[in-house]
């Protein structure tokens, strides 16, 4: 039996000495450990895009890659993949329960404009231009002008949410 696994997973390769056939078996098997590690994250994990989320998505990627290359071994590699997930899973828990945690680790919400009239002090702050403001009013909202809105937000996620004038 341990030749079969050795055979199907080469748990003591290396980059340097693993096969094709030990490759194909960790990238089967690391790929339904990333689906079911995702499961565990939750659904918010790929539907976001704050920076949160982004560390998750990337260094469960690199974290996994390396079970599937033999760079690291492969149990402890499947070990930091559920680690990373669950310290996304905590910290998401803390955000949730505080305010501060969750400025910390999600950042805030800016108001970019008001009653058609730009926040010149955010923008600058943001380092956006008011053609980024006016371009995220075409692209969100299907607005042409800043006086067509109430509000204008940079949210947390980093996209930009416009809050149209009621008519």
């Amino acid at each position: 039996m341990n030749d079969v696994v050795d055979f199907l997973f080469g748990l003591q390769a290396d980059s340097h000495t693993i096969t094709a056939v030990q490759m194909t078996t960790r990238a089967v098997v690391v790929f339904f450990a990333a689906l079911a590690l995702l499961r565990l994250s939750g659904p918010r994990t790929f539907g976001s895009s704050t920076a949160f989320d982004m560390v998750v998505k990337i260094m469960l990627g690199a974290v996994l890659s390396r079970a599937v290359v033999a760079a690291s071994p492969f149990g402890g590699t499947l070990l930091a993949g559920l680690v990373f997930v669950g310290l996304h899973r905590l910290l998401a828990w803390a955000a949730y329960r505080s305010r501060w945690v969750g400025r910390l680790v999600k950042g805030e919400t800016y108001v970019l404009a008001e009653q058609g009239r730009p926040n010149a002090d955010q923008l600058h702050r943001l380092n956006l231009t008011e053609k980024d403001l006016l371009e995220a009013l075409h692209e969100s909202a299907n607005v042409a002008a800043l006086d067509q809105t109430a509000a204008v937000y940079l949210e947390r996620d980093g996209s930009i949410s416009v809050v149209k004038k009621k008519e």
